[in-house]
């Protein structure tokens, strides 16, 4: 052959050292992820390691693994395992790395005890995306996604299943109690009385933690009807006495629709609180069985919830809640809106999900132009509305609102705002199951995902500067 091919020997030594610099190309996120890294604040993360008698070998660095852990979310790629195995045959994480391979237990073990530092990022990431201009908060989307929990439903058990497990762990216990008091007979009768002190049967005292989990399942179920009961009673107006201007919360007096609402409110409260509906789950009992309306099924998740600026779709607040639908979300939303951003968007919009008449009535809301549908389903002009539909004097102002052709272009703008957001994160980062268990570590995690959304539209804001 008289072509010339280069050398591709693997057994080809180094004539010099390796650079890390020329592992990556230029403009590459690997990069981006190692430069932000200078303008982020890690003071909360490192302090951690100063607490420390400083024994024992030398620590991976904080700033190396927190690098690693952001650019696995950016990816998709959120088990210590995979991070751990990156670390060794994908060259951005080697990058990364710095040519270090800190293992799955150690990546692990730094996200839990960091997880509310590595959460804070999320301001940050916001900060610097105000700074590049890429909030205006002229418009604000807000929803929410059902995004599973690291358990399953089939760990779900109701109340009433409870109790029967309650009663044969209960029957089992009697049972081996019984048997274990019987061989003690035996054994006192050959060996004499105080000759053997043989510690509880492993069956036995498999048997009675199995009963005391289960009765504490059963106690909180019935805790929290018992809650959600007294708040629905809270709600109920007093029957003597002249109506009030203004209840307690400083709100108009309900109306008979709203009153109507309540009562039956209160009496599934009622109903709830004789016997619980809800299933509690073994594994991450802070999870909850919900609707996902994508997939057409029940599954164990929680309700994410986020804010995404009109200008570049960054998200300008971030939330989780056990609730399984998104009604009473909006006023806290919006006010984690004013918080993270410093400021008060100007316009709100949000599904018929959020609407709830003592929220859209808050003085929080004062000089915010708020969007949510009454109805569900989009009503033709002059047909009637469903008898369930809210008819109150403000779902009539808002019916008014958006059918103007000022409301109906404001609230086209919610759809490419927000659901665009989870695609991203879902579909495109494949980021649809959290890590971690417990409500407070989820809501972390949820903020870390919506960190690294935001530092990913600051990547590309800055890519797209540079090659012009």
């Amino acid at each position: 052959m008289n072509k010339r091919f280069r050398v591709c020997d693997l057994n080809q030594p180094f004539l010099l050292p390796p650079c890390l610099q020329e592992w990556l190309p230029e403009g590459h996120l690997g990069r981006f992820i190692a430069d932000v890294m200078d303008e982020l604040d890690l003071s909360a993360i490192c302090a951690e390691y100063e607490r420390r008698d400083g024994r024992g070998l030398s620590a991976y660095h904080p700033v190396m693994l927190a690098r690693l852990l952001l650019y696995g979310y950016c990816i998709g790629v959120t088990s210590s395992r995979r991070i751990e195995s990156a670390t060794y045959d994908h060259v951005a994480f080697r990058y990364l790395a710095a040519d270090q391979h800190p293992d799955h237990d150690t990546i692990a073990t730094f996200r839990q005890e960091n997880l509310e530092a590595l959460a804070g990022l999320f301001v940050q990431a916001l900060r610097l995306c105000q700074k590049a201009g890429l909030v205006k908060l002229g418009k604000v989307a807000i929803d929410g996604t059902k995004i599973l929990a690291n358990a399953s439903t089939r760990r779900s058990v109701g109340h009433e299943k409870l109790s029967q497990r309650e009663q044969y762990w209960q029957a089992t216990v009697e049972r081996l109690l019984a048997q274990a008091q019987q061989t003690d007979q035996e054994e006192d009768q050959r060996f004499g009385k105080g000759k053997s002190a043989d510690s509880l049967p492993d069956e036995l005292a498999h048997a009675k933690s199995r009963l005391e989990r289960i009765r504490q399942a059963k106690a909180e179920l019935e805790q929290e009807a018992q809650e959600q009961l007294e708040v629905a009673a809270s709600h109920i107006p007093r029957k003597r006495g002249r109506p009030r201007k203004q209840d307690q919360a400083g709100q108009p007096p309900q109306n008979a629709q709203q009153r109507a609402k309540e009562k039956n409110r209160l009496r599934r409260a009622k109903q709830n609180a004789e016997q619980p509906t809800r299933q509690y789950n073994f594994v991450d009992p802070d999870s909850r069985v919900m609707k996902d309306n994508a997939r057409k099924c029940f599954v164990q998740a929680y309700n994410a919830q986020i804010a995404v600026d009109g200008e570049a779709q960054v998200i300008v607040a971030a939330d989780l809640t056990q609730q399984t639908t998104d009604r009473e979300r909006l006023l806290p939303m919006v006010q984690s809106v004013c918080a993270c951003a410093q400021s008060a968007p100007a316009v709100i919009t949000a599904d018929a999900g959020y609407w709830d008449t003592t929220s859209l009535s808050n003085s929080a809301l004062d000089g915010i132009q708020v969007l949510v549908s009454p109805d569900s389903k989009p009503q033709p002009p002059g047909a009637p509305l469903p008898a369930n539909a809210p008819q109150n004097e403000a779902a009539l102002r808002m019916r008014e609102l958006l059918a103007s052709e000022t409301g109906k272009a404001l609230y086209a703008t919610r759809k490419t705002t927000v659901e665009p957001v989870f695609g991203q994160i879902k579909d495109a980062r494949g980021i649809r199951r959290f890590r971690l268990r417990g409500l407070t570590r989820v809501a972390a995690e949820w903020k870390l995902i919506c960190a690294t959304h935001n530092l990913l539209k600051l990547f590309r804001y800055r890519a797209a500067l540079a090659s012009v």
